[in-house]
């Protein structure tokens, strides 16, 4: 008896005791180190398949040239343009020409209008990007606590006529929903502009400042023009709206079917019979636990918010990168269709690696 309890409460108990944290720092440090070297290594297969399924589908149609000019040069005038872009050449030694110039970041000369494909890029990118920023501001604004309120509610009235509302706001077409909004803000209400990034004084001063960013709403707080800022974010509003309701409504169920299941966790229960107040359990024990998903997904709707940019900056007249790429597709130019969307893919690829690390910091068990 004596034995037993001298192993209880002295020296047996603690080389069993002891090194149990050393063990779970090390692999809690080592997992994480790991888990971020494998995600970051993962990124470069996936721009491989991405940059080779662009480059086959590309040109499965023939060579660029022929798909853009043909019918507009006689075939002698085709053939040297052809063979002056090297197009005439083995399909792999494109290929590899093609890989290498990524590398150095050169992805060719647009054939419509004789750019440089990195210039469209750079140019264009930054109206993209803010686009997308504003829109997961939406996102967030309108998404999350709209899912809170439906979890609150939950099987209530206020809980159907949200989630009603989520799906609509993901299933309704980006372009219908940009065309509704135009036709009640700016030409029923005339509240808002129709199309744009900015109206013609503003952004031809937006466009000549010296050290502009391309991303007006910073530009126009540089500027110091208070009126032209207020012309940049009026401008904003309805594409920001109509990209960012897309992603609302999957945050919107999203963050109620987490917070309802939080809610229904033992230590949330245990709460509760201590006679903690609804909203106070809502507040403090389930809201930020359901956040941890978002953040997981968020990955996944930067995706979302490109593809869905593509519509809405043709809606909406808004020249970035979606706005280029139709334009290019109708002139058939796919070395510039090609560079966007590589890039495009670029910029998904590169948004989950960061996200997915962001994740392993918040929880610890997306690394295990």
């Amino acid at each position: 008896m004596t034995t037993t309890t001298t192993e209880l409460t002295g020296g047996g108990a603690a080389p069993d005791a002891a090194p149990l944290p050393a063990r779970r720092n090390r692999g809690g440090g080592g997992g994480l180190g790991s888990y971020i070297l494998i995600r970051f290594l993962l990124i470069f297969p996936t721009v491989f398949i991405l940059v080779t399924t662009v480059f086959v589908l590309m040109r499965s149609t023939g060579d660029p040239i022929t798909a853009a000019l043909g019918g507009r040069l006689t075939g002698d005038q085709l053939a040297e343009r052809v063979h002056a872009a090297g197009y005439d050449r083995p399909i792999l030694v494109q290929y590899w020409e093609y890989l290498t110039g990524i590398f150095t970041g050169d992805f060719g000369t647009t054939i419509s209008d004789n750019r440089p494909v990195t210039e469209v890029l750079t140019t264009f990118g930054s109206a993209t990007l803010e686009l997308s920023l504003y829109a997961l501001l939406v996102a967030f604004v309108l998404g999350i606590p709209l899912g809170r309120l439906a979890a609150y509610f939950r099987d209530k009235w206020p809980d159907a006529v949200l989630r009603v509302l989520a799906i609509l706001s993901y299933a309704t077409p980006v372009f219908f929903m940009g065309l509704l909004f135009k036709l009640i803000f700016s030409i029923w209400l005339d509240w808002l502009p129709v199309a744009g990034r900015a109206s013609t004084g503003a952004e031809i001063q937006l466009s000549t400042m010296d050290g502009g960013t391309g991303l007006y709403t910073i530009d126009a707080l540089i500027l110091g023009d208070p009126e032209v800022l207020r012309d940049v974010l009026q401008h904003a509003v309805l594409p920001a709206l109509t990209l960012g309701l897309l992603t609302a409504g999957v945050f919107l169920r999203l963050v109620r079917t987490n917070v309802i299941g939080t809610l229904g966790m033992g230590y949330v229960e245990a709460a509760r019979s201590r006679g903690v107040p609804e909203r106070r359990l809502l507040r403090k024990h389930a809201y930020r636990p359901a956040l941890i998903p978002i953040v997981t997904v968020m990955g996944l709707q930067i995706a979302l918010l490109l593809s869905g940019a593509v519509l809405t900056e043709t809606t909406f007249e808004w020249k970035g990168l979606g706005f280029q790429l139709v334009e290019y597709l109708q002139a058939r130019d796919f070395v510039a269709v090609q560079g966007i969307v590589v890039m495009l893919a670029v910029i998904v690829a590169v948004t989950n690696f960061l996200v997915d690390i962001l994740a392993a910091f918040i929880d610890p068990r997306v690394r295990y």
